[in-house]
């Protein structure tokens, strides 16, 4: 696979969805968890989509549940749990893997193009986030700790 837009993924409702189809668009590709402490970035995720969509930004969401168990529910609660606690509107994706054999092949293309600290390419925990400008780049890996707030300059200078 040479670009993210060749990967197809399910979203929340089981729906295939070819990443083609935000060719053009910025990407923030976020693991996400409901009983992680990082949860409430949910709510900042929010808020650049919100800012941000209509100049062409796309956060999608994959819930992960390899971390702690911290994202036990299934699909369906996953998605109720996002939008009654933080009113989320962004893209959210079938539960996946990031990390291990059955890592989603979305996930495996990320971690490559972007490794993190010292060339690793594991993910560390629920909430890393990848930037992917409008040509189909990774060009940024975002730790959990680095929150939607302080990652909005970015955001911006790619759109």
């Amino acid at each position: 696979m040479a670009s993210i837009y060749d990967f197809t993924v399910k979203d929340i409702e089981g729906k295939e969805v070819k990443l083609d189809r935000y060719r053009g668009k910025v990407m923030l590709v976020v693991n996400t968890a409901s009983q992680c402490g990082f949860t409430p970035q949910y709510k900042g995720l929010e808020a650049l989509y919100e800012k941000f969509h209509g100049k062409g930004l796309e956060v999608l969401g994959f819930p992960c549940n390899q971390f702690g168990g911290q994202e036990p529910g299934d699909e369906k609660e996953i998605a109720q749990f996002c939008e009654l606690n933080y009113g989320v509107k962004f893209p959210l994706f079938a539960k996946v893997d990031v990390n291990g054999e059955h890592a989603a092949p979305v996930y495996k293309y990320l971690k490559s193009a972007k490794p993190g600290l010292l060339g690793s390419e594991a993910i560390k925990w629920n909430f890393t986030k990848f930037l992917v400008d409008r040509d189909g780049n990774v060009v940024k890996r975002y730790a959990p700790n680095d929150t939607p707030e302080a990652i909005a300059g970015d955001i911006q200078k790619s759109l």
